[in-house]
């Protein structure tokens, strides 16, 4: 990667997303599989879908407004084009495929038995309350990163060189470190006051990292931008928006599949008389 070539990094990022879209199928039909799901049609379709369509439905209506003003940031329409069959002729198929090996693959293997019958589940303290537990667990995620998020902000919005690709692979590595750990700790200590409820704890106890983001680009817009104008404030809300979802989904991802293996694990080493 050549830091100079900003275009070149975009092209990257989308060029390995339309790739890792066999991927994305692949363990969204295993998961689906596993919780016996009957409309593996639909899901690889919401998967191949979902999110790509809804931030390429929101960048085309940014891009028609600048095109109205006259922005020279407009991107031209055969560029959208060229997107969206990437889109459709590369990832939508590569997901498809990866959904049909999942749905082939072995299903997970729970490792004691379950009863029918959900138990009650008693009031929790305080501290355990997932709706409290969620935003202390997004912090750890966020602050991971905030030092290295400034300089590639910077990079972004104040036209600054960013070089630092080596050291921006070790903060990677370090978040996704920090999501699995949250993520079995507060599943762990739910668990202990009997809530067996963690499926969608553990995705949101890591995923609320994506609202600080945003709030820090709130920050970043208020002390170190100086955007004239209506568009452009709406243009940047609009990417950040999206750049926070796509984070907040990818710490809520790592947090509930490091949590479904942790629960695995100790289940498994239960021994039953």
């Amino acid at each position: 990667m050549n830091p100079m070539k900003k275009g070149q990094t975009l092209s990257a990022v989308i060029f390995l997303y339309v790739l890792s879209g066999s991927i994305a199928g692949y363990v969204s039909g295993r998961f689906y599989k596993f919780m016996g799901g009957k409309e593996w049609k639909q899901n690889a379709m919401l998967t191949a879908v979902g999110l790509p369509g809804a931030f390429v439905s929101i960048f085309i209506v940014l891009n028609l407004f600048l095109s109205f003003a006259g922005a020279a940031t407009a991107v031209s329409f055969f560029t959208i084009v060229k997107i969206f069959l990437l889109w459709l002729v590369v990832s939508v198929p590569l997901v498809l495929v990866g959904s049909y090996f999942g749905l082939k693959a072995e299903v997970f293997e729970i490792p004691t038995k379950i009863n029918q019958i959900a138990r009650v589940v008693p009031p929790a303290p305080l501290h355990v309350d997932p709706r409290i537990s969620c935003w202390m667990g997004g912090v750890l995620p966020f602050g991971s990163v905030c030092i290295e998020l400034a300089f590639i902000m910077s990079a972004m919005w104040l036209h600054q060189i960013y070089y630092v690709m080596g050291f921006l692979l070790a903060v990677w590595v370090i978040l996704v470190a920090t999501c699995a750990q949250v993520a079995i700790v507060l599943c762990y200590l739910q668990l202990c006051v009997e809530d067996y409820r963690w499926w969608w704890s553990s995705f949101w106890n890591c995923a609320t990292a994506g609202v600080y983001l945003f709030l820090y680009s709130l920050w970043f817009l208020s002390s170190r931008m100086d955007m004239v104008g209506v568009l452009p404030i709406v243009v940047y809300l609009s990417y950040m928006g999206m750049i926070s979802i796509a984070f907040g989904l990818f710490c809520g991802s790592v947090g509930f599949i490091a949590a479904f293996f942790f629960c695995r694990k100790i289940y498994g080493a239960v021994k039953v008389d």
